[in-house]
């Protein structure tokens, strides 16, 4: 099965109602990248990472 990577960046406290979604990568490595280098990492954000599989439906 092919994975893909959702980049997220949300509230420190991690609700799904606050995810603002920045993109899906090809690996982990790319996402975390691309969220440093769009600063997204903050003392008032996180950042989520969801691996997800292609080709499959469910709710993220």
């Amino acid at each position: 099965m092919i994975k893909v990577y959702v980049l997220f960046q949300t509230d420190v406290h991690k609700t799904k109602s606050s995810r603002v979604c920045f993109g899906v990568f090809s690996t982990e490595e790319k996402a975390i990248t691309a969220a440093k280098e769009n600063s997204l990492y903050s003392y008032q954000s996180e950042v989520v990472i969801i691996e997800c599989d292609i080709d499959k439906f469910e709710e993220i």
